[in-house]
């Protein structure tokens, strides 16, 4: 099992958003979470992948609990985040912005670069390595954030609203995109989203509501 949530409670002041979630995610599995603003979507899907920590309740990614020692080891080996927000680095070059997160993790290495040329060419920016970032529309900005959420081969895509600042050409190109390339490379996927047709493309489909995740009957 790739993810496995069990009992997930979170706590504002005065708000008890999550209410005891449950979810197990298997290897090369599309999940869509779709609810109302506001219900904690993206509460738990920063839960999910590491980035908050729940008021209660525990969390195991590929068999590894978190703990403070580990947590960021695991989120940068298993985990690959794609925001609505493309969070590029405007003046760094696509290449450069695909590396990114195994410099940060000292890892970058002449075979990365090679692969980080090889995502490119898989989401159709082939011999742009060297563009700046600020050169880039909003669909090909998000094209390379998904080059970057795969650049260190993760087990887990977490993507929130990835297509929800784009048109619907772009955002239907991003939507297939995301989904083979998450199918060819066995990566399990959960997206937030409130793009209907998007989500029902998933192999399965939740809804938030009221702290709690509820199966869709489709």
């Amino acid at each position: 099992m790739i993810l496995e949530a069990k009992e997930i409670h979170k706590t504002f002041p005065n708000v008890h958003i999550l209410q005891g979630v449950s979810l197990q995610v298997k290897k090369g599995e599309t999940l869509a979470i779709m609810g109302k603003s506001g219900e904690g979507k993206s509460t738990l899907l920063h839960i999910l992948g590491t980035l908050d920590s729940p008021t209660s309740g525990t969390i195991r990614i590929c068999g590894k609990t978190p703990e403070p020692t580990s947590v960021a080891s695991i989120r940068n080996q298993h985990i690959g985040f794609i925001f609505q927000a493309y969070h590029l680095l405007e003046d760094f070059t696509l290449l450069e912005n695909i590396l990114m997160p195994l410099k940060i993790g000292r890892v970058a290495s002449l075979d990365a670069q090679k692969h980080a040329s090889t995502l490119l060419h898989a989401v159709g920016l082939k011999g742009k390595e060297e563009i700046l970032a600020k050169f880039l529309s909003g669909g090909e900005k998000q094209r390379v954030a998904i080059a970057r959420a795969l650049i260190h081969k993760p087990d887990l895509i977490l993507a929130d609203e990835p297509t929800g600042n784009l048109d619907q050409m772009h955002s239907l190109e991003i939507q297939r995109l995301l989904l083979s390339m998450a199918k060819e490379s066995s990566t399990a996927l959960i997206v937030v989203t409130h793009d209907e047709e998007f989500a029902h493309q998933c192999d399965r489909l939740l809804f938030l509501k009221e702290g709690q995740l509820y199966t869709s009957n489709r």
